[in-house]
């Protein structure tokens, strides 16, 4: 028995010891679980604690990372352990049915065992639902055994229709046959059991490529590949996202770099290859960043400022060019990448290419600054006006023609300091232009001065265009020609008076031939006949006479002012003894004379015989303007000193000049007085001599009643000679050749053209005891030289104007050769004239004199008393003394 017990009771033993030792293990399988899962939990939060500190600093949007990561392993942990005691449950039940029991038992616990499976599929089922990523198992034929939902919802069929079908049924690999595709796949799998890669598949369905990101596994069972389970991530979105980053990478006109901890380029787009004249962008791969730049110091100092601040934005930095070594002026941005650890990854940045830009402003700069330059240099004022007729830029020379500064003008209306007709004038235009009925236009106006006075201006506008053609506003410019103008006035005075004179000096010239027989004749006549009433009208005619005389000689002196004796004058002084001169006429008619001295006036250079008739003609004209409106005035002569010249005002309180009189009172003849009381040539007399002083005299009225005169000379200083003229006096006093004279039976050869002067000065000369020859021209005169000694010869100046081969000049060198020849004194020659006679002509004869027609024969008498006395006898060189 006890035998038989035994193996029983050990094989019972033996029995009851298995479960024993499956509960232990199932314990220690469950703390090995514990202790995993803790320590998981426990590595999750020492991460997220670790991490946060980084990740705060880091980035504020990464600071959800770590606790997420920390729920995530919760929720896992969770998970895990309760599918891990649900295999618990699973194996106890497992044990009770194999251990036996009763019928009902075995039931209850098969259908607990049922249920508890069904559970852990859905619960596993559930479990691979909430993948987002593609899970599935096909057999080796291709056929879909089990996946997910978002398998199912990529191709839009329920779990039912999925599967059992054929993977080929759903998708096609694009330039390839599916099926063949499949099979290679399946031989490639079998063969490594393992496969990774990213496959591209089009879903037949929609017809919209996908791209998958996949690791399959192969399914054992007994050693042998059973089937094919399989994680596929679409990675569509991403690869398109890589690609339009790609094409952008490579597209972009900018150049964009990567670039090491070293600074060496681990990555650039062909644009900056491009750029730096590299011929592809592998050959700026590895280079350092800094041998490109033109300066490598500037690199340097860039990387420290970007290791501090992170970033540097839009900086201008200077590159080389590869291949010419020209300069590339950039725009250069980067940025230091790190990771979420704040560890340095690396240099990334873009260079914008700003050479062409810099050119352009350089150009545009040196174009605005010519455009300045010439601005400033251009006389004329330049401005430009809006559509609304405001002016939105003047040149700076508006402050030299108005006063104003370009600011005060801007912003302001056209026309607004215009004088009115004039500005509804320049309106009109600036109308005309922006409509487009004219396409320019010319225009003199007048305006104010910022000082009240008014300028003339003339102006010429052109539309000025926008950008699409249409009309922006005007463009014009501007000249002052208010100088001009005046200047235009006097030459147009100075070509009138100068027209004038040449006609006056022929009629002068022809009037003073009768004028000299006239007052010859009648002085002849007056000193021969003794009766009273006849040497009354001959005195009454030969007074009317010089009365003539006295015209022709002021027609002459406008007409040909004579060359000014020229010294170094003071017109303070000047002015003084010309007061004194008309002080008898000033204080009878109660003018009193307002004069300030001024004795440090520089000095001018003139005649002081001119300038004094200069200002006494002035002073008279004061005088009697006063004398017409009241019984007593004042004259007010100021002196003083503008710039380089001399400046003399007459300002008197008489009758003024009224402003439509006013541009012809230089004009000769012209007067304003009563007849019988001026001739109208005074003050054309008066610009004669002062221009030919290289001076200026003008008038204005005052607004008050009364004019002034003013009268410029220019300031000299420097030393001048005093040139005496030669001339005879042409007042003299009578003087009568009696008997026994030395003047008695002096020869005299008269010149002249004309008859009446030949007739007059013989028989006058001859009268008075001279042995007078006359010769009425050139040939006359020579045979008369070679035959006959001659004291004096007597000649016309002008004798071309007759029909001689020769001028007067000529005819006294020739007649004095003759006389040379035969005898050892030179005959004194005198020549007449009908003009003025300039005391500066140098190609007279040394000893010569002149004589000015109109001439009284007592004038001449005196001068040959002159020149003869005393008198010599001369004999001829082939006679003994």
């Amino acid at each position: 028995m006890t035998k038989i017990a035994t193996p029983r009771a050990k094989a019972l033993t033996e029995t009851t010891s298995v479960p024993l030792q499956q509960d232990r293990l199932s314990r220690r399988e469950r703390g090995v679980w514990q202790l995993a899962l803790f320590l998981v939990g426990a590595l999750a939060l020492g991460f997220a604690i670790v991490s946060w500190e980084t990740l705060h600093v880091t980035s504020t949007h990464l600071q959800a990372l770590p606790v997420g990561l920390l729920v995530l392993v919760v929720l896992f942990v969770a998970y895990t352990w309760k599918k891990a005691s649900e295999v618990a449950e699973l194996r106890g039940l497992v044990r009770g049915i194999e251990q036996g029991g009763t019928a009902g038992q075995n039931q209850d616990q098969l259908d607990q065992l049922f249920s508890l499976i069904s559970r852990s599929q859905q619960g596993y089922r559930d479990l691979i639902d909430t993948f987002e990523d593609l899970l599935f198992s096909v057999s080796i034929d291709g056929r879909i055994l089990t996946a997910n939902r978002s398998f199912a919802d990529l191709l839009n069929l329920s779990f039912a229709d999925l599967i059992g079908r054929s993977m080929d049924e759903f998708f096609e690999f694009p330039g390839q046959d599916s099926s063949k595709t499949t099979d290679r796949l399946v031989e490639h799998f079998l063969e490594r059991r393992r496969w990774t890669g990213i496959l591209c598949a089009r879903l037949k369905q929609s017809g919209s490529t996908h791209y998958f990101d996949c690791v399959l596994h192969a399914i054992l069972r007994d050693g042998a590949v059973h089937g094919i389970s399989g994680l596929a991530r679409d990675i569509t979105r991403e690869r398109e996202n890589e690609t339009r980053f790609t094409e952008l990478f490579q597209t972009l006109r900018e150049g964009v770099y990567l670039s090491s901890a070293d600074d060496r380029i681990t990555e650039v787009n062909p644009a900056l290859a491009q750029m730096l004249g590299f011929a592809s962008k592998d050959d700026i791969i590895n280079i350092k960043l800094s041998s490109m730049y033109r300066d490598a110091k500037e690199r340097s100092a860039e990387r420290e400022k970007l290791d501090e601040l992170g970033f540097l934005r839009a900086r201008e930095i200077t590159l080389k060019h590869s291949q010419s070594g020209r300069e590339v002026v950039v725009l250069h941005t980067s940025t230091v990448i790190r990771d979420p650890a704040g560890k340095f990854v690396r240099y990334q940045g873009t260079f914008v290419d700003v050479t062409e830009q810099r050119e352009m402003e350089s150009r545009l700069h040196r174009e605005q600054e010519f455009a300045r330059s010439l601005m400033d240099s251009f006389p004329d004022i330049v401005v430009a006006l809006d559509a609304d007729a405001r002016y939105t830029f003047a040149s700076p020379q508006i402050f030299d023609a108005l006063g104003y500064r370009p600011e005060e003008l801007i912003g302001q209306k056209l026309g607004g300091r215009s004088e009115p007709h004039d500005r509804s004038e320049l309106l009109n235009l600036f109308d005309d232009l922006i409509a487009g009925r004219r396409t320019n236009g010319l225009i003199e106006y007048r305006t104010q001065h910022k000082n009240g006075s008014w300028r003339l201006f003339r102006a010429s506008a052109r539309l000025l265009h926008d950008e699409k053609g249409g009309a922006a506003g005007i463009i014009a410019s501007a000249r002052d020609i208010t100088d001009q103008q005046q200047l235009e006035q006097h030459l147009i005075q100075s070509e009138r008076l100068a027209a004038m004179g040449q006609m006056i000096a022929g009629v002068a010239h022809e009037l003073n031939n009768p004028l000299t027989a006239i007052l010859g004749v009648t002085e002849l006549m007056r000193d021969q006949t003794t009766d009273e009433g006849s040497r009354h009208q001959l005195d009454l005619a030969h007074r009317q006479a010089r009365r003539a005389a006295h015209i022709v000689q002021s027609l002459l002196e406008f007409s040909r002012p004579s060359t000014p004796r020229n010294t170094l004058l003071h017109l303070s002084d000047l002015l003084q003894r010309t007061l004194q001169l008309h002080e008898h006429s000033l204080r009878v008619n109660h003018v009193q004379v307002d004069i300030a001295p001024r004795p440090d006036l520089p000095t001018v250079l003139g005649d002081s015989n001119q300038l004094t008739q200069v200002f006494l003609n002035l002073i008279v004209n004061a005088e009697q303007a006063i004398h017409e409106v009241r019984d007593h005035g004042t004259l007010r002569i100021r002196l003083g000193v503008v710039n380089d010249r001399v400046m003399i005002t007459f300002q008197d309180d008489g009758v003024g000049i009224r402003r439509e009189t006013l541009p012809r009172i230089f004009d000769p003849f012209f007067t304003t007085k009563r007849p019988g009381r001026g001739t109208g040539l005074g003050l054309s007399i008066c610009m004669a001599i002062i221009r030919e002083h290289n001076g200026d005299i003008s008038a204005q009225p005052l607004p008050d009643g009364g004019s002034v005169f003013s009268v410029s000379l220019p300031v000299c200083t420097r030393p001048v000679g005093l040139v005496e003229p030669v001339i005879a006096p042409l007042t003299r006093t009578l003087a009568s050749v009696s008997d026994g004279s030395p003047l008695m039976g002096k020869r005299i050869l008269v010149i002249d053209d004309e008859e009446s002067i030949r007739e007059l000065v013989g028989n006058s000369l001859g009268a008075r005891g001279f042995l007078v020859d006359c010769a009425a021209s050139s040939e006359q005169a020579l045979e008369f030289s070679t035959r006959n000694y001659f004291d004096v010869i007597l000649c016309d100046l002008h004798l071309e104007a007759s029909n001689s081969a020769i001028s007067g000049l000529e005819l006294c060198n020739c007649v004095r050769e003759n006389q040379a020849s035969r005898f050892a004194v030179q005959p004194v020659v005198i020549f007449m004239s009908g003009d003025l006679v300039d005391p500066m002509l140098n190609d007279h004869p040394r000893d010569s004199r002149f004589l000015q027609k109109p001439f009284r024969i007592a004038d001449l008498v005196s001068l040959l008393n002159e020149v003869l006395c005393p008198a010599t006898v001369l004999q001829p060189k082939n006679q003994s003394s």
